[in-house]
């Protein structure tokens, strides 16, 4: 049986979608936006699986909706850097994250930053969070990176998990460098790392003054090195 042919749109539909998803993209563009990168290296299953749960905590602060664009980076294997489209919505960045499994290979916290700055230069971004445990790279290239991005206003938010006093020495660096903060947990603190990142979430939407209006410990922390330059 021949199948009718199909309905073509008409030039006033094609016009009224192309505007809708102008507007989509116009509202999404406004909203603070919030660069979340997490290690998916081998070891990192585990963690990655906490942190896709936990990431809820970035869009519903103090059980208010919050108005913040998301964008899910992450690294693995041979080379692999991948950076999903800006969301806003938590129910998408765990559906993608869901779909992700950690594979060995070296951490790229260097190609990071210079995606993250390239990102901040064509729409400026409130912060960067960053959840890893390791990392393989020259201390002093990663420092040099995080001084250009607290020169773009583009504070880190470093959150360690584990206790490799030479990742924290470097962190801790660039997190003071960038004008960020810094934060250690480990895999038994899941209502920290909860803590961290509704905190820096608050603080993307609101600045200072939010990050000190959300209260509890992980503000505190975060608020004390802002105030303090990092340390």
């Amino acid at each position: 049986m021949t199948k009718p042919p199909a309905r073509r749109s008409s030039s006033q539909e094609i016009a009224q979608f192309l505007q809708e998803s102008r507007t989509i993209t116009q509202f999404v563009d406004k909203q603070p936006r919030l660069l979340f990168a997490v290690d998916a290296t081998a070891s990192r299953q585990p963690t990655w699986n906490r942190a896709r749960q936990l990431q809820q905590e970035m869009f519903h602060v103090s059980g208010k909706v919050t108005a913040l664009a998301v964008q899910l980076c992450y690294f693995r294997g041979f080379g692999e850097f991948r950076a999903s489209r800006w969301l806003t919505d938590s129910a998408e960045l765990a559906r993608l994250m869901g779909l992700v499994q950690c594979e060995g290979g070296r951490t790229q916290i260097a190609r990071l930053l210079k995606h993250a700055q390239s990102e901040h230069r064509n729409t400026p971004m409130r912060a960067l969070v960053f959840i890893g445990d390791a990392m393989e790279e020259n201390p002093d290239n990663l420092c040099d990176l995080a001084g250009q991005c607290g020169l773009l206003k583009l504070p880190l938010f470093l959150f360690q998990e584990g206790s490799d006093r030479q990742v924290e020495q470097t962190l801790r660096t660039m997190a003071k460098l960038s004008g960020g903060a810094y934060a250690r947990f480990d895999s038994s603190s899941a209502d920290l790392l909860a803590g961290l990142l509704g905190a820096v979430a608050s603080f993307a939407t609101g600045g200072r003054t939010a990050l000190q209006a959300h209260g509890g410990d992980s503000a505190k922390l975060l608020l004390k090195q802002l105030l303090d330059g990092g340390d």
